[in-house]
């Protein structure tokens, strides 16, 4: 016999989740870093390929390295499996992230494609993402766009 309540449960934060990955996408893209607290836990861990760190100035320290420089980006996210457990909830989803050149709008672009897996727990403020691993998978294009960040 299925539980009613479980079952309901589990698709409220399957959705909850995948709005969560969807704003994630839209906040950096916005490069509107005083938001990502409204997907992630003020103590996660994560690591984007750098090594692990924690917290969420050190995520927005991360976010602004590399974003930061660059004009436009576009993260589109995809491909996502949910599961659910008593002490909360694991995705992974894949990732393709496009970054423009500032102030180059018909120029070249940098792509990384990749996948994310997080750990998400239910907290006051609803469901936050307290552990990320992103495994990068292929890169292409002018990698420079980054590096501008960096000058």
């Amino acid at each position: 016999m299925v539980d009613a309540d479980a079952l309901l449960q589990s698709l409220v934060a399957d959705r909850d989740i995948r709005e969560g990955l969807a704003r994630f996408a839209r906040v950096i893209d916005a490069k509107d870093w005083a938001a990502l607290d409204t997907v992630f836990a003020a103590d996660l861990t994560f690591d984007y390929g750098l090594g692990e760190r924690s917290g969420i100035a050190a995520l927005s320290e991360t976010m602004r390295m590399f974003l930061d420089g660059c004009g436009p980006t576009q993260h589109l996210i995809g491909s996502i499996s949910i599961t659910t457990d008593g002490s909360g909830a694991e995705s992974r989803a894949y990732v393709q992230a496009r970054h423009q050149r500032r102030d180059d709008p018909t120029g070249d672009v940098f792509d990384s494609n990749g996948e994310y897996t997080d750990r998400w727990e239910h907290r006051a403020q609803g469901w936050r993402i307290v552990r990320r691993d992103v495994r990068w998978q292929t890169h292409s294009g002018d990698r420079a766009i980054l590096s501008a960040s960096f000058d």
